[in-house]
C-alpha cells in the first residue's frame, strides 16, 4: 500500500520537470528603449516603450521613464534572473544611495512592468493570473479625452454628461469651471461657475447617474472648501485634487474635516510613502496611484493592500495605453471598489495592434500571456540601448540570509 506520505514525495518528483520547464533559468541580455510615434512630452506620462530581452528569448515589454533614468535602472538587470522581481525591484531602487524621486520611479516602473510581462509569458498566464485571479468581470470607466460618439466642441455640460453615460461610461468626468490655457484664472469667480456647471452634469447623468470633477489644484484651501460644500447638494462621485499635491499631507486633512464630499488625489505622487498616512486615516476615499509612476505592478499591488486594510478605492490616473493595459492586470484583482480614467476611445498606436479591450465605456482583462501586449516595431524610434551591468558608484548591503538592504 503506498502511504500517503510515500504519495506526495512520488508527486512532487514527478512536478519538477515540469516547473522546471515552465520557469526556465535565464539571464537579462540587453534592454531598448524606444519613441512611438509623437511621444507625449509630458514626463510623467511617458509612452517611451521598454523592452527587456533574455537569453531565453523571452522579452517583456513596460512603458515609461526617460533616457538617462532608464539607463541607470535598467544597468542593474543585465545578467540577473528576470524572475526574480522583488529582489530588481529593491537593487534598482537602493543601489545609488539616494532614494528614487518621483522620475526614478517612473523609470523603475517602466522596467518593473516588462518584468512582470516575462514572468507572464515564462508561464504561460497573464499577469492578474499572477497576481491572485480576477475579481470583477471588467473595470469601469469614465472618459477623460476620448471621442465620444455625438460629442462635440461648443455641447453643453449637459449634453456631453448625456451622451457619455449613454455610451456605457460609469461617470461623467468635467474640469472645474476651466478657462482657456495661459490666461487668468479668477478663483472667487470661477467657483461660482464652478456650480453652474455642476449642476448641469447632475442633470446630464440623471438622479441615480455618477458625475465626478477634477479641481485640478486649481484653489487654495479655502477656495477648496467653499468649492465643495457649494456642489455637496449635487453629489459628485469625487472631487479630484482639491489643493495642490505639496500641500495634501496638511491641507487634505483640513479639508476632510470641513467637507463632506467624497475625495480623490495623488496622480502626482509616487510610492506608498506618500499616500500611506492620508489612507490610514481615512483622509482619501479613492487614491490616484497609477502606473508606471509609483514604481510598477510590484509597488501598486503593496499600494492596493493598504487601501484594501482601510477600505479606500482605486482610481488611477492615466499614463500610456501599455501601462494602461498593465493597471487592468492590477486592478481586476483589487476587491475594493475602482474606476478607470480612460482617454483612449477612438485612438489607435501604430506600435501596439494588439493592447487594450475596451468595450462600451469598460476595460476587461483578458487572457493573453503576460501583459497582453503585442508590438509592432516598425513604427518605433530607437532612444538607446544597454548591454552592460552598470557597477558605477552603485553600492548596497546584504543581510546574512541575503535580502538588500541600504548601504
Amino acid at each position: 500500500m503506498l502511504h500517503r506520505r510515500d504519495l506526495l514525495k512520488s508527486l512532487a518528483v514527478l512536478a519538477l520537470p515540469r516547473l522546471h520547464a515552465a520557469l526556465p533559468k535565464m539571464k537579462i541580455t540587453r534592454v531598448r528603449l524606444y519613441s512611438p510615434p509623437n511621444p507625449n512630452p509630458l514626463f510623467n506620462q511617458s509612452d517611451l516603450v521598454v523592452i527587456v530581452e533574455t537569453d531565453a528569448g523571452l522579452t517583456g515589454i513596460g512603458e515609461g521613464g526617460s533616457r538617462q533614468i532608464i539607463e541607470q535602472c535598467a544597468g542593474r538587470l543585465i545578467g540577473q534572473d528576470p524572475q526574480h522581481i522583488e529582489h530588481l525591484w529593491q537593487d534598482m531602487s537602493r543601489s545609488f544611495f539616494y532614494p528614487p524621486g518621483r522620475e526614478k520611479e517612473d523609470a523603475i516602473g517602466a522596467l518593473d512592468l516588462a518584468l512582470w510581462d516575462i514572468k507572464g509569458k515564462a508561464l504561460s498566464v497573464p499577469v492578474h493570473q499572477l497576481l491572485g485571479g480576477a475579481v470583477r468581470k471588467f473595470c469601469e470607466c469614465y472618459n477623460t479625452a476620448g471621442s465620444i460618439p455625438g460629442v462635440h466642441p461648443g455641447m453643453s455640460v449637459k449634453e456631453r454628461a448625456q451622451l457619455t453615460i449613454a455610451a456605457g461610461y460609469r461617470a461623467f468626468r468635467m474640469d472645474a469651471a476651466s478657462a482657456p490655457a495661459n490666461t487668468t484664472y479668477n478663483t472667487h469667480e470661477r467657483i461660482n461657475r464652478l456650480y453652474e456647471d455642476c449642476t448641469q452634469a447632475r442633470e446630464g447623468v440623471g438622479k441615480d447617474g455618477d458625475w465626478c470633477i477634477d479641481f485640478h489644484q486649481r484653489f487654495d484651501l479655502s477656495d477648496a472648501v467653499r468649492g465643495c460644500n457649494l456642489i455637496e447638494p449635487l453629489a459628485p462621485y469625487f472631487v479630484e485634487d482639491p489643493t495642490r499635491t505639496e500641500a495634501f499631507a496638511e491641507d487634505i486633512p483640513i479639508l476632510r474635516r470641513k467637507v463632506n464630499v467624497p475625495i480623490a488625489a495623488g496622480e502626482e505622487w509616487g510610492n506608498r510613502w506618500d499616500f500611506n498616512k492620508l489612507i490610514e486615516n481615512h483622509d482619501l476615499d479613492y487614491i490616484r496611484a497609477t502606473l508606471p509612476n509609483v514604481g510598477g505592478i510590484t509597488e501598486m499591488m503593496k499600494i492596493a493592500a493598504l487601501c484594501e486594510t482601510h477600505f479606500v478605492g482605486i482610481i488611477p490616473h492615466f499614463t500610456g495605453p501599455i501601462a494602461t493595459a498593465a493597471l487592468v492586470n492590477c486592478l481586476s484583482t483589487f476587491p475594493g471598489p475602482v474606476l478607470m480614467e480612460y482617454n483612449f476611445q477612438g485612438k489607435t498606436f501604430p506600435h501596439l495592434p494588439v493592447c487594450l479591450d475596451f468595450n462600451g465605456g469598460k476595460l476587461y482583462p483578458n487572457e493573453r500571456p503576460g501583459l497582453g501586449v503585442e508590438l509592432d516595431m516598425k513604427p518605433l524610434t530607437l532612444v538607446t540601448e544597454v548591454t552592460q551591468y552598470t557597477t558605477n558608484r552603485a553600492q548596497t548591503y546584504f543581510r546574512p540570509d541575503g535580502s538588500i538592504t541600504n548601504w
